[in-house]
């Protein structure tokens, strides 16, 4: 087990090691940052005291130990175009990216398990054909559409819920959370929604038809046979026997929810990390484009890890097999 840890974060240092290589040619392809710090009056002299200054004249592997080393500590440097320190700025919107992925992400794993085991257990009922028939929208609709459908109905025409921005917050440390006030939580429905209408969909048709599979097997016809109850038979076996695929894709579909959540922040105004990252985008501004990267890919291999680790207590088969492998 313990070699299988340290191999896994072996991979996951290797990969983090390749997204820096990535992100520090950003630095060094994408323009020349100096003419995105200084105004067109500055001199060529000035221009090139900068450049040494901030040691751009230095060989290429010096300057990439560099970011590496800067990295691990948390320094990408100054924003071009707000000019703070970018994990400051990174850090600032982090929470309010975070807590829409993880309502998100917890509504897509709760309802999308629940409805795949009810349709798979009721396949012929009207309500399980209804579910089926409207979770083709969560798979058929882009999700900017999705969120302006949302905004009109709930927003515009029944004027239930804001349609935009954060909400009230409080400060708790150096956390801002809207989870402690009304119009946090109102304003949070509407994104969390959007967010993980295609991830529940997925995890919901995963369910259903990794379930439908696995009662087919011998196993369970022999669990039957033995008297046991269809409560212990369906969620005992057949369910646990499910949530290996359920926990490998919703794992990654937990990161996508975190990168992908540019699209959803920006038509309600989220003001999380991806809307910082799309202006970043429009302003060429690079340390934020680089620092974003790292820190998505990050989100990745940890989530990653953390799925593999888990088949050990879900999958008991994985645990006799290594174990095996290792006499």
């Amino acid at each position: 087990m313990l070699a299988y840890i340290l191999r896994r974060v072996l991979q996951s240092f290797i990969v983090m090691i390749v997204v820096a290589f990535v992100s520090f040619s950003l630095f060094r392809f994408v323009g020349d940052p100096i003419n995105s710090m200084v105004g067109q009056e500055t001199s060529i002299a000035d221009r090139d005291a900068l450049r040494t200054q901030l040691g751009l004249n230095d060989p290429f592997l010096l300057q990439f130990a560099r970011f590496v080393g800067n990295a691990i500590q948390g320094d990408f440097g100054i924003s071009y175009r707000l000019q703070q320190p970018v994990m400051e700025l990174i850090l600032s919107r982090l929470p309010a990216t975070l807590e829409l992925a993880l309502v998100s992400g917890i509504a897509a794993f709760v309802f999308g398990v629940g409805f795949g085991v009810y349709t798979a257990l009721n396949r012929r009922g009207w309500l399980s054909n209804t579910i089926m028939s409207v979770s083709l929208i969560g798979v058929s609709l882009p999700t900017f559409l999705i969120g302006v459908l949302l905004i009109w109905v709930f927003a515009v025409e029944l004027q239930w819920l804001p349609s935009f921005g954060r909400g009230d917050v409080v400060q708790i440390g150096s956390w801002r959370t809207g989870f402690l006030t009304e119009s946090g939580r109102m304003s949070l429905v509407l994104p969390a929604i959007t967010l993980g209408l295609y991830q529940m969909t997925l995890i919901m048709r995963l369910v259903r038809a990794e379930m439908l599979e696995v009662l087919r097997a011998d196993y369970i016809k022999f669990a039957r046979a033995r008297g046991l109850s269809k409560r212990a038979v369906n969620f005992g076996h057949a369910l646990k026997n499910t949530m290996v695929p359920v926990i490998t894709i919703t794992g990654l579909q937990l990161g996508s929810i975190i990168a992908f959540a540019i699209i959803t922040e920006t038509v309600f105004q989220w003001p999380g990390v991806g809307a910082l990252f799309i202006n970043s985008v429009q302003f060429v501004d690079v340390p934020v484009m680089a620092a974003y990267l790292m820190l998505i890919a990050l989100i990745f291999v940890v989530i990653n890890l953390i799925v593999d680790l888990l088949y050990y207590v879900v999958d008991p088969r994985l645990r006799v097999d290594r174990g095996g492998a290792g006499h």
